[in-house]
């Protein structure tokens, strides 16, 4: 059975087609530029392929998808009918959705009162959705939001300390992020251990970078907030920090709530920190050449991992397995060496021979022997997780 996933953006449409069967991806690719001149396809598929064509909406991107699909040179299938589903990535579910859902008129309508949740994501994702559903319209359609792996999270893990009739008026409490990658990540631990009766701790690190504590195959805390902006220092955000901070700053450089959100959105993080990139390959290469602010970087975005991994381990009462994923967790050794040094006393000791040598894109265990906790690298992979998801809910 072939589903189709879909991450619309603001000005961009992800896709990968994948037969469910054998969980292989038959074709992928990229819509950019949409509603601007120069809107380009990057198609993979029986041959890979660019196509330069109008795109002024969501609507004539999903087309072009669709007829690069059925192609005869570099498509796939014959016809449209072979697509089983369709799912599409949602950021936010609010409190309205604790799983992934078949996409109705009724449910359609309560993701929209959500958009105020997620201005900048949601908006691209409702018109990804409704472009799917004029073009396709006999297709059944799931939506698998980035935010209900967390739901299972208790009140008193998700609330903040503010006025409770603002929580209940506004819906302000932790949501959580990454929640697609988190579930999958989770789930593989759970099948290289053999059981779900495990306590986790799921490290998401990429330019946006999350942290999750799984308890018997259920999240209870995750870092991410509100908006993905609290947590961890990432690339360009600022993670946590003092809330006056905010007032300080405003004061300080003359800016509005709006500028204000930008900055610490797309301004600080180790970009800001470095002055050097949010790229962990830029700032290795210039903190081996002697880049102070680099390594300070590179060291505050560690410690911050760490912890995290302390405080989940201590919320969850003990850690059995410790997991990194994304694209820093994946590939970047010393971090991860990092997060685990002098962790011991918890039950965690990385072998770093292992570490070092670990092989890309593959499950890889890089604790010692002695260790306590198992410690792994596995590589996420999201547009399967939400084909799954696509495929369970798609006749409900």
């Amino acid at each position: 059975m072939k589903v189709l996933v879909i991450n619309a953006g603001s000005s961009s449409l992800k896709y990968q087609l994948i037969e469910t069967d054998t969980e292989a991806v038959l074709a992928k690719g990229v819509c950019e530029r949409i509603g601007t001149d120069g809107a380009l396809l990057n198609h993979s598929g029986k041959t890979s392929v660019k196509i330069q064509a109008p795109m002024p909406t969501h609507k004539e991107a999903i087309k072009l998808v669709l007829d690069a699909l059925v192609n005869a040179e570099h498509g796939v299938i014959s016809s449209m009918s072979e697509i089983a589903a369709v799912g599409h990535r949602v950021l936010h579910s609010a409190e309205d959705f604790n799983d992934s859902t078949i996409i109705t008129p009724e449910t359609l309508k309560i993701i929209e009162t959500n958009i105020d949740l997620g201005p900048l994501h949601m908006p691209p994702n409702i018109m990804g959705i409704k472009a799917c559903r004029e073009v396709m319209p006999d297709a059944p359609m799931v939506a698998v939001f980035d935010t209900t792996f967390h739901s299972t999270m208790p009140d008193y893990a998700y609330m903040y300390g503010i006025d409770y009739n603002d929580y209940k008026k506004y819906k302000v409490r932790k949501y959580g992020f990454h929640g697609t990658s988190h579930a999958y990540v989770s789930g593989r631990a759970s099948a290289l251990m053999g059981t779900d009766k495990i306590k986790t701790v799921v490290c998401h690190l990429g330019n946006g970078a999350s942290i999750s504590a799984v308890k018997n195959g259920k999240c209870v805390d995750t870092s991410m907030g509100l908006t993905p902006l609290e947590g961890l220092v990432m690339g360009t955000r600022s993670g946590d920090l003092d809330p006056a901070v905010l007032e300080y700053l405003m004061g300080k450089k003359g800016y509005d709530v709006h500028r204000m959100t930008e900055y610490l959105n797309k301004e600080c993080g180790v970009k800001g920190i470095s002055g050097v990139s949010s790229d962990f390959r830029d700032l290795e290469a210039a903190m081996e050449n002697g880049n102070e602010r680099a390594k300070l970087a590179i060291d505050m975005f560690s410690y911050r991992v760490k912890k995290y991994v302390g405080s989940y381990a201590a919320a969850m009462g003990g850690l059995d397995c410790l997991v990194f994923t994304g694209g820093i967790g994946e590939h970047t050794v010393c971090v991860r060496e990092a997060v685990c040094k002098d962790m011991e006393f918890l039950g965690v000791e990385l072998d770093s021979k292992l570490n070092k040598n670990a092989p890309r894109d593959t499950e890889y265990e890089i604790s010692s022997k002695k260790s306590k906790v198992k410690v792994f690298i596995i590589p996420t992979n999201e547009e399967l997780y939400i084909a799954r998801e696509t495929l369970k809910h798609k006749d409900d």
